[in-house]
Order: C-alpha cells, then sequence, then structure tokens
C-alpha cells in the first residue's frame, strides 16, 4: 500500500506530470506537443518523459511519444479521482442536506450542478432559483412532500395562460398541509380544471422534492427541521434520466388528485 501512495503522491504532486500523462493517453504528441499544451520547459517535459518510461507508462516512437496500456490505465484512474475530489469539494458545505438515499445515480454526475444557498439579503434564493426555470419553462413536473408557495404560483399562472403543461406527484401529507392556505387550494383547483395539468397524491412518503423544467433538473435541500438549505440544479443526462425514471414511478404509484382531496 505504502509504495502504491508513493505512486499516486508522485503524480499528483505535479499539475505537469498529470497533464502530460492525460494529453498522451488521449493521442501522440510529440516534445513541441506536450510544451505548446503545457507551458512546461523542454528540461521539465523531459524528466517527466524519462520518469513515465522508467515506470513504463509512455514509450517512445521516433520524435513522438505516447501512453502504453498501463499508462492509460493510470491516466483514466486519476481523471477519475480528480473529478471525484473536485465534486466533493462542490458538494462539502451541502453533503449533510443531499437524501443521498433516494438519489439513485452516480454524485459524479453533479459535478456540474448550480448550487444556490439562502443568504442575508436572499434567504429564499433556492426557491427563486426553481421559479426563475420555471417562468421560462414549457414542461415542467414535479414529485414532493410538499407544496412550495412561489413554484406553485409561477406554475399557475403559466398553465392557465396555456403557455405551459404541468404534471405533479405530492405526499398525502402535502396535501393534508393545504387545508388552511386557501390561496394555494385555489391554484391546485384551477390546475385540475386546467386541460394542460394533471396531479396525483400519493400515500407512500416522497422524501425528496424535485422540480424538472424542460431540461433541468432541479431539487430543493433542507434539514431535518424543514428549513430551506439549498438548493442544486442540472441539466446532466444521467440525473434527468433519474428524475424521470423516478417521477415516473410515484406516478404510477399515486392516486388521481380530486377536489375532495382538498377539504
Amino acid at each position: 500500500m505504502e509504495s502504491t501512495l508513493e505512486e499516486v503522491e508522485f503524480l499528483v504532486r505535479s499539475p505537469n506530470r498529470v497533464n502530460v500523462l492525460r494529453l498522451l493517453a488521449e493521442d501522440h504528441q510529440t516534445r513541441n506537443d506536450l510544451a505548446a499544451e503545457t507551458n512546461a520547459s523542454q528540461a521539465t517535459l523531459g524528466r517527466i518523459l524519462t520518469d513515465f518510461q522508467e515506470r513504463s507508462w509512455v514509450r517512445q516512437l521516433g520524435a513522438e511519444y505516447v501512453a502504453t496500456g498501463t499508462g492509460r490505465l493510470v491516466a483514466s484512474g486519476i481523471s477519475d479521482l480528480l473529478q471525484i475530489i473536485e465534486t466533493e469539494r462542490e458538494l462539502r458545505g451541502i453533503v449533510e442536506y443531499l437524501p443521498t438515499h433516494a438519489m439513485d445515480f452516480d454524485l459524479r454526475h453533479l459535478a456540474d450542478a448550480t448550487i444556490v444557498t439562502p443568504s442575508q439579503t436572499r434567504p429564499d434564493a433556492p426557491v427563486s432559483r426553481v421559479v426563475d426555470l420555471i417562468e421560462v419553462g414549457s414542461d415542467v413536473t414535479v414529485f414532493s412532500h410538499a407544496f412550495n408557495h412561489q413554484s406553485l404560483a409561477a406554475v399557475h399562472e403559466r398553465v392557465t395562460a396555456g403557455e405551459q403543461t404541468f404534471r405533479g406527484v405530492f405526499s398525502e401529507d402535502a396535501v393534508e398541509a393545504l387545508a388552511d392556505d386557501a390561496t394555494l387550494t385555489g391554484y391546485l383547483v384551477d390546475l385540475l380544471d386546467a386541460d394542460d395539468a394533471a396531479l396525483r397524491v400519493r400515500t407512500e412518503d416522497i422524501p425528496i422534492a424535485v422540480t424538472t423544467v424542460d431540461d433541468v433538473v432541479h431539487v430543493i435541500l433542507r434539514d431535518d427541521n424543514g428549513v430551506l438549505q439549498a438548493s442544486l440544479d442540472t441539466d446532466d443526462d444521467a440525473v434527468r434520466s433519474w428524475a424521470r425514471d423516478t417521477f415516473d414511478h410515484y406516478w404510477r404509484t399515486a392516486d388521481s388528485f380530486k377536489r375532495v382531496d382538498l377539504d
């Protein structure tokens, strides 16, 4: 194990080594090619290439160099590790609020996610983010354990104007919580009457609040007390596939939403 860690340390303590190995794993390169891509000096490149050849990570073909099979293996592994660490750093501040038990995809697909957190001047910034998406989207699907006043108002406005289609699956607890909110109840009544909207209610719990607007998946993150902590959204294909499949499952296992549910 110690010698393996020494090899990892040898590679990652130098960005130039990582970049050179990555480039050689992609294609043949001359030293001039490598210098242009990395801005490393010829002396530095000479040392790197010699070290790589001693490890059989790289072989020379005339004036060109290329990664060997094991060199490509190391390059792939280091790229994966760097992506994992980059993603972890992005998610570090919100990881305790991520409902990972309900997120059936590799978290690396969140590497490029937009993360929004509340601030003193914008305490509702995560909700405002999804409202902004809804206000320009043409197709919206939701599965959630709660209704949000702002996002439901935005959906109501777009759907009743004939500018959006909407399907939503909500937990029974979310519906029961509407009893004393005449405004939200009114929005739902209008959506039940709209041709381009459909709602269902699910007896079993829905442990996550997800809104998909066209190609963007938005997730609201709350702590154990229900306090808004952050949101994230992404158009990553794997996350969109997960959101679509999860919505379909909740939709199939839910009942039609009727006006009597609001009484």
